[in-house]
């Protein structure tokens, strides 16, 4: 089974996506922040990982750059409200594999989610 992580300090969110993803099939945990994150990561590594941009405290871009210093082929994907000019190439130059935008589409996130799993490495 498919393990993901959700790393969102939003629980409508976080609650969003982990409805989504378990009608899918998939296995579901959840942090609320990106030191939480990462200590879960470390403890048992997820096959992907779904990162929140606008963390509180340290952002979903820092705490990408400190997870690809131990796990530099984790997929990681953004999702952010942020949509402005060059945030998408920030957050993959970050170490990201892919970026969402919110507000999250339950009908269509899933395969959206599920694409990154699937790619070859």
């Amino acid at each position: 089974m498919t393990d993901v992580l959700i790393i969102e300090d939003n629980k409508d969110n976080a609650r969003l996506l982990t409805y989504a993803l378990r009608r899918a099939g998939l296995q579901v945990r959840h942090a609320r922040n990106g030191p939480d994150g990462l200590a879960q990561i470390r403890a048992r590594r997820p096959d992907l990982v779904i990162m929140d941009i606008g963390l509180p405290g340290i952002d979903g871009i820092e705490t990408t750059r400190r997870l690809r210093t131990f796990e530099p082929d984790l997929p990681v994907v953004a999702i952010t409200s942020f949509a402005m000019k060059g945030d998408r190439e920030k957050v993959l130059e970050a170490g990201c594999n892919g970026y969402l935008e919110k507000p999250i589409d339950p009908l269509t996130v899933v395969d959206q989610i599920l694409a990154f799993v699937r790619r070859p490495a």
